[in-house]
């Protein structure tokens, strides 16, 4: 099976940095050795030029550059024996990063996959070098170099995960951010799911995958997840994900070839029903279901200005789900969405707080979903059930200017919020909570 992931656009987005180094621009291009040198080149001249002796670093590797000229064998041989004199010269990623360029101009994959893991190993958190590395190690071709692609893309995923909006440019707007963000999620996600696919851990590439789709519907994700149910001779979940891949396909030369898919819906349906009748109508009513517009009501409870004035509706099943009656109560409400990867995370710990106050009527504990899609949020309830009760925010999230995930607050009788928590601290996060609840729940009791 071809390969066919399209390379993510990661993050920059969102840390400002420089722009990342393209993989075909660094085989063609020497930008980075021309950069090595003007350093080398300036620290050099800043040198005493009156002392005597031994040559400076900096005038070594300067020599270096100088005597290889254009020649790439050279530069590489010359930049190795340089790094073995001063293997802790302080620029050493400049000079790995033009090791990778010349290895790459070379054809020596393997040399520029080892530079480009000696850069990640200096700076672990640049995703930039992270997602070089991944790219070389795929051209491996081999176990080793897939798990530890493996481990770099968890690495990237607990990153974008842990981006704060406080991080982001002012030139970008809170919109524009989560969208990246979430783009960037899915990505990651299928980044992963592909590398545990060419693992043949096919468990773990479908976990990804799944992730990745719900959080962004793709053709890559659904072709790629139909291939995994293939090989795992689950022909009628096969079959799903390559109908959804045909709808979200572009045609012959978008990213996945609606024809390609075509052509696997069309051999696995045959596997299965013994011909192509009723292929054609199944594929109309995927189309019809994946491309329909989203079924979340944006205007729901728009005149609600105070909690109680709410009627919410329940995940599971639609069914309402007033507020009217919460004056006497104490609303704990943790404001998350399937997307977001914090969410998972903190709704175990919310659901041990809930627990220690389930035989308390005084407190309510609801987890308010804020999809834009809300088709994705049955799905991701019946893959993992919530402890608490999952409503739809239906406006919720307006009237407490929630604009990040997850949100947690707390609020009193009265209506105000004694506990907001905009993220979370794991270490802290369930006693901090606790205490804010017992607290308003004594302010209850001995109100007058």
């Amino acid at each position: 099976m071809r390969s066919h992931r399209a390379v993510p656009p990661f993050v920059a987005f969102f840390l400002c940095a420089s722009a990342l180094p393209t993989w075909a621009g660094i085989g063609g291009q020497s930008q980075e050795t021309q950069r090595t040198a003007s350093q080398a080149s300036n620290a050099g001249r800043a040198k005493d030029k009156s002392s005597a002796g031994q040559p400076s670093p900096e005038e070594e590797l300067q020599h270096a550059l100088n005597d290889a000229g254009s020649d790439r064998a050279a530069l590489v041989r010359n930049l190795e024996g340089f790094l073995k004199e001063y293997p802790d010269y302080p620029n050493r990623t400049g000079i790995y990063r033009a090791l990778v360029e010349a290895s790459l101009q070379l054809k020596d994959n393997a040399r520029a996959a080892d530079y480009a893991e000696r850069m990640v190993a200096l700076n672990p958190n640049d995703i930039s070098n992270l997602l070089l590395a991944i790219e070389l190690l795929e051209h491996h071709e081999d176990a080793a170099a897939f798990r530890r692609a493996v481990s770099y893309s968890t690495r990237i995923l607990d990153l974008v995960e842990h981006i704060s909006s406080s991080e982001r440019s002012s030139r970008v707007s809170l919109e524009q951010w989560e969208l990246q963000k979430r783009s960037d999620l899915s990505n990651t996600h299928f980044l992963r799911g592909d590398l545990y696919f060419k693992l043949k851990d096919y468990d773990s590439a479908r976990k990804d995958l799944e992730s990745s789709y719900a959080i962004f519907p793709t053709a890559s994700a659904a072709e790629r997840l139909g291939e995994t149910a293939e090989l795992q001779k689950d022909l009628n979940a096969a079959i799903q994900e390559y109908a959804r891949a045909f709808a979200l396909a572009e045609g012959k030369n978008g990213t996945v070839s609606r024809e390609e898919i075509r052509k696997k819906a069309g051999n696995v349906w045959r596997l299965a029903h013994g011909s192509e009748i009723g292929l054609g109508e199944y594929l109309l009513n995927a189309y019809d279901t994946v491309t329909r517009p989203s079924l979340k009501t944006s205007g729901r409870n728009q005149g609600a200005k105070e909690i109680s004035d709410f009627t919410l509706r329940k995940a599971s099943d639609g069914s309402a789900y007033p507020l009217k009656d919460t004056k006497k109560k104490v609303m704990v409400l943790n404001f998350w969405a399937t997307w977001c990867g914090p969410c998972h995370a903190l709704e175990p710990l919310f659901a041990h707080v809930a627990a220690d106050f389930r035989n308390l009527p005084d407190a309510l504990f609801l987890s308010a979903n804020c999809d834009e899609d809300e088709s994705l949020v049955a799905p991701y309830l019946q893959k993992d059930k919530m402890a608490t009760e999952a409503v739809f925010a239906d406006g919720l999230e307006r009237l407490f200017s929630v604009d990040s995930f997850p949100t947690v607050m707390v609020i009193d009788r009265g209506g105000e919020i004694v506990f907001r928590s905009d993220g979370f601290q794991p270490d802290t996060f369930e006693r901090d909570l606790s205490t804010a609840v017992r607290r308003a729940l004594d302010k209850i009791a001995t109100a007058p």
